[in-house]
């Protein structure tokens, strides 16, 4: 079985892993639930950073960046269920259901969800077809799955229909300050107009009028200035930061600082 594995196609998922692995540039295009099975997993956002343990449940909100440890418990496994809640499966069932929504929500974007008995009795049920690969989950089988979780969180924390039945498009935000906040995250300039709520178009206008230069260009410039300062005032290794500031590979990061200043980010400046 590969992990991540797909239980129910784009929707339910059973990840596992026996070695830690850290994740850059997770993104969340969609409200999403998350189930630790086993082992650990840390969240970093530019506003949170969240650990949970084995049996702790975590809702993400969608439109975010992020990075993902995740460490095995001892001589074991780390695992973990995960839930799309897909938007248009949750317009559907506020239809359905006739819900309504009191106000915009404007709590924190990551929350621990209370897990009582009723929301581990839910995970308890799609365990087997995670561990079992052969196990088929139907499509209906799997949407109703989907349903009754989001129905449970409910039931736990009623305020959250703010929070999963907002359907408003993703307003304009402080360019200049979600940027600084995400540039380390290697990923395309779409994406982060996107998250930003622009078109592509009007992002690299924005982009332009704030920063002064083109989107690709500034991303390059900000990830190695920050990289000459990690050498030369903190001390850190190459090879212990260039992943973290959105570089692909050591020698693509060593290439890209040598022709910025002049020397190879191992000989110093």
């Amino acid at each position: 079985m590969e992990s991540p594995a797909e239980i129910l196609p784009g929707v339910i998922f059973y990840s596992y892993l026996s070695s830690e692995k850290k994740e850059k540039a997770c993104i969340w295009n969609h409200h999403t639930l998350v189930m630790q099975v086993s082992g650990q997993m840390v969240l970093e956002t530019s506003e949170q950073n969240l650990t949970i343990s084995a049996g702790e449940v975590l809702l993400i909100h969608k439109n975010q960046l992020g990075t993902l440890t995740k460490t095995p418990e001892p001589g074991g496994y780390y695992e973990t269920i995960v839930i799309s809640l897909q938007e248009d499966l949750m317009r559907k069932i506020f239809l359905e259901d006739k819900m309504d929504v009191v106000c915009k929500y404007t709590g924190a974007p990551n929350l621990v969800i209370p897990n009582d008995d009723f929301l581990k009795g839910y995970f308890q049920s799609i365990i087997p077809y995670a561990r079992n690969s052969g196990a088929a989950m139907t499509d209906e089988m799997g949407l109703l799955k989907v349903k009754e979780g989001i129905k449970l969180m409910l039931l736990a924390v009623p305020e959250l229909r703010n929070f999963l039945f907002d359907f408003s498009e993703p307003f304009k935000i402080d360019l200049e300050r979600f940027m600084l906040s995400n540039y380390q995250f290697n990923v395309p300039v779409e994406e982060f107009s996107k998250l930003t709520g622009r078109s592509l178009s009007g992002f690299k206008r924005d982009f332009q009028k704030t920063f002064g230069m083109p989107p690709r260009k500034w991303l390059q410039e900000k990830r190695l200035n920050e990289a000459r300062h990690l050498i030369e005032n903190k001390n850190k290794k190459p090879s212990s930061i260039y992943l973290d500031l959105g570089f692909e590979s050591l020698s693509h990061f060593s290439h890209a600082f040598k022709k910025k200043f002049g020397k190879a980010p191992t000989l110093g400046l």
